[in-house]
């Protein structure tokens, strides 16, 4: 089973294609961006892509990325010399505290401009609610959530 993986074509062996993708990417592929929270796809914090979708790693076997692309956070910016928008706004905006959760949070935050590209605070809570933050950084993700927008239309403040 081939699929893309951060822009690469990668093999899945046949043994692994019924676990988790969370743990392929992690103990399998060294992506450990890609973080362990709850384990029943409710926290968000193993949020990636698949198809520029969000999807919860934790609950997504591994067979259910066969043929498609996936996208973790160590594959989300364009260059290893150009931040995603989100990324970027992310650290104008020092929004991490401890941290853990921002991998999936940035994942969910890219996934939703690219269906929105001006998204409203309503839409950013609909999506963002999804993802919890032990921290309370939740003021601070919708500020960068805008912000990655006005990055994104190549606007400045």
């Amino acid at each position: 089973m081939e699929l893309q993986l951060n822009q690469q074509t990668v093999t899945l062996p046949p043994e692994q294609q019924a676990h988790p993708l969370l743990w392929w990417l992690r103990e399998e592929r060294g992506l450990t961006g890609t973080r362990f929270g709850c384990g029943q796809g409710v926290c968000g914090a193993c949020t990636m892509h698949l198809d520029g979708q969000a999807v919860r790693a934790c609950i997504t076997p591994c067979h259910a990325a066969a043929g498609h692309r996936v996208t973790t956070i160590e594959g989300l910016a364009p260059s290893a010399d150009t931040l995603h928008p989100v990324q970027q706004a992310w650290l104008e905006l020092a929004v991490a505290q401890c941290g853990y959760c921002q991998s999936g949070q940035i994942m969910g935050a890219a996934a939703l401009l690219a269906q929105h590209s001006r998204p409203t605070d309503a839409q950013i809570d609909a999506v963002m609610a999804g993802h919890l933050c032990r921290c309370g950084s939740y003021e601070r993700i919708r500020a960068a959530i805008h912000r990655a927008a006005q990055i994104a239309a190549g606007s400045a403040r």
